[in-house]
């Protein structure tokens, strides 16, 4: 499998251009959440929960996502463990990621991805949100919040 487009984060920062919106993905095990930002990389907004099915059937809704929102980069979370090693679940994000390359052109990163679901889920409970409407939104919040550390770094 020969993958072009999976780029370091500073690649990934010089490949984008200017003005260009990114989809943030985080891979999960059951569960794919999606989020995009602004032409301008300011704001990360949770989009959609994808339940994980057959790979042609999700690689073919993130191309429809991809269109709509004329997406430039993608950013997908890595969930390395916290003491820096890498475990079975970013082994599952950097698999999806590489099979992710062969089917979109547009460039792709992994982004160390430590306690986005643990951030999002105490913004959501900051923000006065109930805690089943936390956990059904999760996946596309922790994307977000993938997506604006990303964002955060690539503006700097």
């Amino acid at each position: 499998m020969k993958t072009y487009n999976i780029l370091s984060n500073d690649e990934f920062k010089t490949n984008i251009g200017n003005n260009s919106r990114l989809l943030g993905i985080d891979p999960g095990n059951k569960n794919i959440g999606f989020a995009i930002c602004d032409e301008n990389k300011k704001v990360a907004t949770p989009l959609k929960i994808i339940k994980k099915s057959r790979l042609k059937t999700l690689i073919e809704e993130i191309n429809e996502i991809i269109k709509e929102n004329n997406i430039k980069g993608i950013v997908v979370g890595n969930p390395i463990n916290m003491d820096g090693t890498v475990g079975k679940s970013s082994h599952a994000a950097n698999t999806f990621a590489k099979q992710l390359s062969t089917i979109v052109t547009v460039p792709i990163t992994m982004w160390d991805e430590r306690l986005s679901s643990e951030g999002s889920f105490k913004i959501t409970k900051e923000l006065g949100t109930n805690v089943s409407d936390r956990i059904n939104k999760l996946d596309k919040n922790a994307a977000a919040f993938i997506l604006q550390g990303a964002i955060d770094y690539l503006s700097n």
